[in-house]
């Protein structure tokens, strides 16, 4: 790792010693720190230290500041708040109101707009999938299709973000898509289940010699969120699914876990990989809306601590 700028971190309230593990963890909270800054939001105090990629609470929650418009905003007070739409979503609270490096909050300044705008949507996710979108029909967040269900995977996953679509062929399809921003992937190994190995071997896309590889970290997260597509798509019988792996190109730690998981893989065909600069960058592409510059100026244009 490059030797981090203590003075400016901590002019910022961004230095986090032994939190940041890695270059783009104290770039991305800096770079919140900044945007925080520039908001004119003030810096609160947590376990005796202020902290600058955070909001203060119950300031975040009632003004809702972690979200860049009213359309978003109006997202997340629907999925989130609202007891009906929440039902049986897990949404970490009060980080999805007040952190700002979080990759919760993120989703819905990603994709909230777009989940209003399906004719948008489609021409975003039809490109940046090559063509197997004709039509996105729904978008969800935080969405299962059976957490706990045998017939899935029998954990509690879900997708961040949820993408229904009619197929060019005129059957049903989804992608599963997990987000990331500053997290690094270093998460505990949960515990491995036998269905884990049923859908795997149903699926028929890994590499017999990668079975042990894929249940140890930095592998297993992403495997058990691509074994949910599986089961999904054939316990619903849709003609078609992709998980979808959402990250910053600069977060080493996603690229190097991506890098592995596809070494894995003998059929690609159900996973893909994208950037967020390449969703940021198709979607400028087919709007000049500025919620869209709003979303690249606050979480990818590093030039501001270059």
């Amino acid at each position: 790792m490059k030797s981090r700028p203590e003075e400016l971190l901590r002019r910022y309230h961004a230095w986090e010693r032994k939190t940041d593990r890695f270059e783009f963890q104290w770039q991305a909270r800096l770079l919140q720190s900044l945007w925080r800054e520039e908001q004119g939001f003030p810096a609160p105090e947590y376990k005796g230290q202020l902290r600058g990629a955070r909001l203060e609470m119950p300031f975040a929650k009632t003004s809702m500041a972690n979200y860049l418009t009213e359309t978003i905003r109006t997202v997340v007070r629907r999925e989130v708040d609202d007891p009906v739409h929440a039902q049986g979503k897990l949404f970490g609270r009060p980080r999805i109101y007040n952190n700002l490096l979080s990759s919760q909050p993120l989703c819905f300044n990603l994709f909230a707009e777009l989940s209003v705008d399906l004719d948008l949507a489609s021409a975003v996710l039809s490109e940046l999938s090559h063509g197997r979108i004709a039509r996105v029909t729904a978008i969800d967040f935080e969405f299962s299709p059976g957490r706990g269900d045998l017939s899935y995977t029998g954990d509690r996953s879900a997708f961040d973000v949820y993408v229904q679509f009619d197929t060019p062929q005129g059957g049903l399809g989804f992608l599963g898509i997990e987000v990331k921003y500053h997290e690094g992937l270093d998460d505990a190994v949960a515990e491995h289940r036998t269905r884990y190995d049923e859908v795997a071997h149903q699926m028929g896309c890994f590499d017999p010699g990668s079975q042990a590889r894929l249940k140890t970290k930095p592998l297993q997260q992403i495997w058990r969120d691509h074994l949910l597509v599986g089961a999904h798509r054939q316990v619903d019988d849709f003609e078609d699914g992709c998980f979808i792996f959402l990250y910053p190109r600069g977060n080493a730690a996603c690229a190097a876990a991506v890098s592995q998981y596809v070494a894995c893989l003998t059929d690609s065909n159900s996973f893909d990989a994208w950037s967020i600069e390449a969703l940021v960058d198709v979607i400028r592409r087919h709007t000049d809306s500025p919620w869209i510059h709003a979303v690249y100026d606050r979480y990818l244009d590093f030039t501001k601590i270059a």
